[in-house]
């Protein structure tokens, strides 16, 4: 996967979350689209793709976040780069599995980022349960639906390519 293909996905992965983020409860994030972009980019490019996305994603998410600028990155990277290596391992192909391991993801992703903040500020805050599951909810079906779309954009660029020739076209005579 080329750098281009990763930073394209990363920044409107951070746009959308941005753009979004002040329809979410309280203003909290109850979804992580930047999440979702890294699993994607894993899942597509492999672990070195997968890490780049994740630093990347992470990084920028810290700074608009006004978060410690470094947590979500080193989360984020962790996460992708072992979606990465899972899924060169592995031969994902059905959406499902792809959302099973996003859902997956999110999980680890928010348990990781509450170990080091835990570290950090040396006091350990619990785990939401209730949050992280409609977390996971929210950035499973949002998977759900990147995943089928990416699988279905190319037939559809086929078909409408092969609508917009001529009938008598000289590759059918």
């Amino acid at each position: 996967m080329r750098f281009t293909t990763v930073l394209a996905a990363v920044v409107i992965a951070v746009v959308v979350q941005v753009a979004l983020a002040r329809y979410a409860v309280g203003g909290r994030f109850v979804f992580d689209l930047v999440l979702v972009g890294v699993v994607f980019v894993a899942l597509q490019g492999g672990a070195l793709a997968g890490m780049l996305a994740g630093t990347l994603g992470g990084l920028l998410q810290d700074v608009l976040g006004g978060e410690v600028v470094g947590v979500g990155g080193l989360a984020k990277t962790v996460v992708g780069c072992t979606v990465g290596a899972i899924g060169t391992h592995f031969v994902l192909v059905r959406p499902s599995g792809r959302m099973l391991i996003l859902a997956t993801a999110t999980v680890v992703h928010r348990l990781i980022i509450l170990v080091l903040q835990g570290l950090i500020d040396l006091q350990w805050f619990g785990v939401l349960w209730g949050s992280l599951l409609v977390e996971t909810l929210i950035n499973s079906a949002i998977g759900l639906i990147l995943f089928h779309a990416a699988s279905a954009l190319p037939g559809v660029m086929t078909r409408q390519r092969m609508s917009r020739r001529s009938s008598l076209s000289r590759r059918q005579w």
